[in-house]
């Protein structure tokens, strides 16, 4: 197993380079792909409860981690190579995430208000209708802020820790959570399973992230002390032990305040005050999409790195 880390690597490398030079695959995107599958099984396991909707986790998660063995099974150099690019590029969204936060700044620019509402659903859950110029902005920097984790950061590393399977039932698990793990009505207690996982799985990349914000912050003219600051006196007060963290040391190294009154479609939530700074504003949201890839490229050198540390970790091991 060791002795195929390199060309996990590799393939961790060509993700990355798909993902900036083509973004999302413009269709038949196999993460849309097991999206229809799931609302598809959803008709068949849906039930009010939460045993049902982990038996609905469960299946679908085991499909992919069998798909992703399968993928795997017998390839070794280029062919690995390949099989892990394919996987991460599919997993990956930062490129889309950043060319939408800066759509969402040039139509407000523009003063296109309707134009920005339509847009700012392919970031978040928000309802566009409630928000102005300046919620709408807010809404899209706290997208980037906590999407540059989970659709960057946290599938890289899975992809260097798990290889194929790892980051294809990773993004399986951010998915279904986007799609069943709120708390609406109906999906409170069948989408229980699926938000917990994600909490789970997105622990260690949101800490991650969490530091490569700092250490990338001065890039976009941001603070370090800032972002730390910030992220140890307001991220356990986010509702997301890991979303708290990636949006407070935005906050802090960009010098913004984010949070407050949040309205989905299914509920308003009134959230905590992130960072102490002004009110964000088109410049901070486009820092913000700058800061994003910074973060993103660095991921990737970790999620490399990773790889060629546990290749010679294990060579200095002796045999038994």
């Amino acid at each position: 197993m060791f002795a195929r880390r390199p060309w996990r690597g590799v393939g961790i490398l060509a993700g990355q380079l798909a993902d900036v030079a083509l973004g999302d695959p413009v269709r038949g995107h196999p993460v849309s792909g097991f999206g229809w599958c799931a609302a598809a099984l959803e008709e068949l396991t849906y039930r009010d409860s939460r045993a049902a909707g982990a038996l609905h986790t469960a299946v679908l998660l085991g499909g992919l981690a069998v798909s992703g063995a399968l993928a795997e099974r017998g390839r070794g150099g280029p062919g690995l190579a390949l099989a892990t690019a394919s996987a991460t590029w599919s997993a990956l969204g930062g490129t889309t995430l950043g060319r939408t936060g800066e759509r969402v700044a040039d139509l407000v620019a523009a003063g296109d208000i309707d134009g920005a509402r339509a847009v700012l659903p392919s970031l978040c859950g928000r309802d566009p209708s409630a928000l102005d110029a300046d919620g709408l902005v807010r809404a899209a920097l706290e997208s980037v802020a906590e999407n540059t984790s989970d659709a960057h950061v946290a599938p890289l590393l899975w992809a260097a820790a798990g290889g194929v399977p790892g980051v294809m039932v990773y993004r399986g698990v951010n998915t279904l959570d986007a799609m069943i793990g709120h708390k609406s009505e109906r999906y409170t207690r069948f989408g229980w399973a699926a938000a917990r996982l994600d909490d789970a799985a997105n622990y260690v990349a949101a800490r991650v992230g969490g530091v490569l914000v700092v250490v990338c912050a001065p890039l976009v003219g941001g603070s370090p002390v800032g972002a730390l600051r910030a992220w140890h006196r307001d991220a356990a007060r986010h509702p997301s032990p890991n979303a708290g963290v990636v949006e407070a040391t935005f906050a802090g190294a960009l010098g913004v305040r984010l949070g407050g009154p949040t309205q989905y479609h299914h509920q308003l939530e009134i959230r905590p005050t992130l960072g102490d700074g002004h009110i964000p504003g088109i410049e901070d949201l486009r820092r913000a999409v700058r800061l994003s890839r910074a973060v993103q490229f660095a991921a990737a050198v970790v999620a490399i790195g990773l790889t060629v540390v546990g290749r010679n970790g294990r060579r200095a091991c002796p045999r038994p």
